[in-house]
């Protein structure tokens, strides 16, 4: 019987543990990537055999990546071990993947970084602007949403508005925001009581309400750190 074709029966240039290393990674293809990961085939079955296997049978690598054991080690030359690699390979990429996202979202722990999200927004507005930042638990943002333009009472800034908002971003915490077109980030009476009456709506909804930041083109007032939430 004849034997079947191996890596080795490839020249050594074109084998892809040599091609990666003299034209790096991204020159190989996803079979090429997989024999990699596999590292070597089985008896008279060469590892690139194995990886257009796995292609064919799944498909695509996003159906890899997705596979479970079970479904890998059906793969004729692929075990748990062989399986197990694989992976772990995928969940590497996932991991980075993540990190990499994590590492992009905007992060707000102080009124500054709230500020800096929000201040292209409301800089020489003629009106007031109230908005609201939704927060995850960690702190990230996830979104900024205009609430209302026009002076601040408590029939235009609603609690229904402003939590319906930060309940449909699946927040954990939230940060007001607003501009005083005066020059005078001073908070006024309206300002004061209806920020309580926010901070009360969002205890009531498990929301965290962090701040409540006046904001005017050069200068600001965190109302958290005047004790005024």
């Amino acid at each position: 019987m004849k034997k079947s074709f191996t890596v080795h029966d490839l020249p050594l240039s074109e084998r892809p543990r040599e091609r990666l290393l003299k034209h790096g990674i991204e020159a190989l293809s996803a079979q090429e990537i997989l024999a990699l990961i596999l590292g070597r085939g089985i008896k008279d079955e060469s590892v690139i055999v194995t990886a257009q296997k796995l292609l064919s049978t799944f498909g695509n690598l996003k159906n890899i990546a997705a596979a479970s054991m079970e479904e890998l080690t059906k793969i004729k030359g692929i075990g748990p071990a062989k399986a197990a690699q694989i992976k772990a390979a995928f969940e590497l990429s996932k991991r980075l993947e993540d990190s990499s996202e994590e590492d992009r979202k905007t992060t707000v722990k102080s009124p500054e970084d709230a500020i800096k999200s929000v201040k292209n927004q409301l800089k020489g507005k003629k009106k007031e602007h109230f908005l609201v930042l939704s927060l995850d638990t960690r702190n990230h943002l996830i979104n900024t949403q205009t609430i209302s333009i026009g002076s601040l009472d408590s029939s235009i800034v609603h609690p229904r508005e402003v939590f319906k908002e930060a309940i449909s971003s699946t927040a954990a915490s939230v940060i007001f925001a607003h501009n005083h077109p005066s020059g005078d980030p001073t908070p006024s009476e309206d300002d004061i009581k209806l920020t309580k009456r926010l901070v009360e709506a969002g205890e009531i909804l498990g929301i965290e309400v962090l701040d409540h930041i006046i904001i005017c083109d050069k200068d600001y007032i965190s109302m958290k750190s005047k004790n005024l939430l």
